[in-house]
């Protein structure tokens, strides 16, 4: 996501509409970018104390400081998750775009690098995909990484870039751009994938305000032809803006099917931005989707955006990680010396709910190295903790509420409403600081049961500044950033519950 694409508070869509014909056709203004030439872009030293600030997240990554949005190029190598990430090494606020760089062997505690690709002659790095080339289709050598990203001047043009150490650092191809473009005002995040049966690179290319994805193929990585493009007729669909696609192979009841994963701003399902999907069938050319009630969405919070999935992880798992937050208000909110966290990463895979495919995305099962053991609460009390996970029982044939609540009387409200089958999370100003901008108060935030039971289990992960709710096998996300003034420690109006406390990762 850009920022000179998402200004459009003026006329966002805070509630649900159905498909017709209307839709967003405005476009704001470029805002100007800070320039520091003094700043490093180093991340700085980390110590024992220089990530324990108010709101700092204690198990979800953000950067030593700086502005950060999407997450880009995520690929394992050789035991190690590459996460690099839109960052400002010059300021906190949007602007300077580069790519951050983290690595993790666990997916759960992340080491800082330096930056890993800063602005350059083809403009500034926008998002964008890494693979590993085993075959050496590109001739940068066998297991070289090769960086996909959008560079971002006059107009955006997809470029390629290699590393041949592990992912440290990049050298800028001499044939850049791989893709041209000098007519298209949106053209840009490039997802690359394999698929096996043509023995073809594919690469999807989002057309923002357009709404559409394009499909490109290469078989050396350089050269690439447009194959076709992929656009719904659903207005609900299309409210805002796509960006970041991805395309997954899943299994699907005894078969298997792909899925199309576009994010979408501002026409997310809490107003604002959101991840949706198309689940569909793909020949190596053309994606097709299954005609199902769309928009399908990943997560049916404010604060989920951008996610895509790590590339060549083990067993073909597919992990996705999301920025934590919304351009609605993300430029606002009160964190320093960083500004966003990314979401707690979620292991994907297709459900059959209700007769449809449904795509499930719980916390992945790394989680446990930082967890403690379940202890149980008859009053729902946790104690003192920054971080925790709690699980119960709710039933979904009855109107309940229940309440995240600290010690000074700020709660974050979830209703349960049985005929509606929704989970509906009120962000109000009970939950702590919400006055930095007008529209970070979302008195409904609503969620589908997605489920054919009567009784939900809950997972409810609470760090300093975020509460994720998803159901069990992870049909149901609801993920939303909260500013209390301290954690919430009690979980009242569900009676007993289960929790472990979590270890920061820091």
């Amino acid at each position: 996501m850009k920022l000179y694409d998402a200004i459009l508070l003026a006329v966002l869509c805070i509630g649900a509409i159905s498909c017709g014909d209307s839709k967003f056709d405005l476009k704001p203004e470029s805002p100007s970018i800070t320039e520091d030439p003094d700043t490093p872009v180093e991340p700085g030293t980390p110590s024992e104390s220089n990530r324990n600030e108010q709101y700092r997240p204690q198990i979800h990554f953000t950067p030593f400081k700086n502005w950060i949005n999407d997450p880009n190029g995520m690929v394992y190598v050789d035991g190690v998750y590459h996460l690099y990430y839109q960052y400002n090494p010059q300021g906190n606020s949007w602007g300077n775009l580069s790519w951050g760089h983290a690595t993790s062997t666990d997916l759960v505690h992340w080491t800082e690098h330096n930056v890993a690709m800063t602005p350059n002659e083809w403009g500034m790095i926008f998002s964008g995909s890494a693979i590993v080339d085993k075959d050496n289709a590109a001739g940068f050598g066998k297991d070289a990484i090769l960086a996909f990203y959008t560079g971002a001047d006059a107009h955006q043009q997809q470029c390629l870039a290699y590393s041949t150490d592990g992912g440290m650092t990049y050298t800028q191809y001499e044939g850049n751009p791989v893709i041209t473009n000098t007519e298209l005002g949106d053209f840009r995040d490039p997802k690359v994938i394999w698929h096996e049966e043509s023995k073809t690179w594919i690469m999807l290319l989002a057309l923002g305000w357009d709404h559409k994805i394009e499909l490109w193929g290469s078989k050396n990585l350089k050269n690439w032809e447009k194959y076709s493009t992929f656009t719904t007729d659903c207005a609900r669909s299309n409210i805002g803006q796509w960006e970041c696609p991805d395309l997954l192979r899943m299994p699907y009841e005894g078969g298997e099917k792909w899925v199309m994963i576009v994010s979408n701003n501002p026409g997310g399902p809490a107003g604002g931005s959101g991840i949706e999907y198309f689940v569909g069938d793909f020949d190596g050319r053309e994606f097709t989707a299954m005609a199902l009630d769309y928009p399908l969405w990943l997560d049916y919070g404010s604060d989920n955006y951008a996610g895509v999935t790590w590339s060549n992880t083990p067993g073909g798992r597919y992990v996705m990680i999301g920025w934590m937050n919304n351009w609605n208000y993300c430029g606002d909110v009160p964190c320093s010396p960083w500004r966003s966290a990314m979401t707690l990463p979620r292991e994907l895979s297709l459900k059959n709910v209700n007769g449809s495919p449904l795509l499930a995305a719980p916390v992945i099962k790394e989680i446990e190295v930082i967890a403690g053991e379940w202890e149980n609460s008859a009053d729902g009390f946790v104690g003192e903790a920054d971080a925790f996970e709690a699980k119960f029982d709710v039933d979904l044939t009855e109107n309940s509420v229940f309440r995240l609540e600290n010690s000074y009387g700020q709660y974050l409200e979830v209703e349960v409403n049985a005929s509606a089958g929704k989970m509906i999370v009120k962000r109000t100003s009970t939950t702590g600081e919400t006055g930095f901008n007008n529209l970070f108060s979302v008195p409904s935030i609503s969620a589908p049961f997605n489920s054919d039971a009567d009784v939900m289990e809950l997972h409810v992960f609470v760090d300093r500044s975020s509460v994720e709710i998803t159901s069990a096998d992870g049909t149901m996300c609801i993920t939303n950033i909260v500013f209390p003034r301290e954690s919430y420690n009690r979980i009242s109006g569900v009676g007993a519950i289960s929790f472990r406390k979590f270890n920061s990762i820091w």
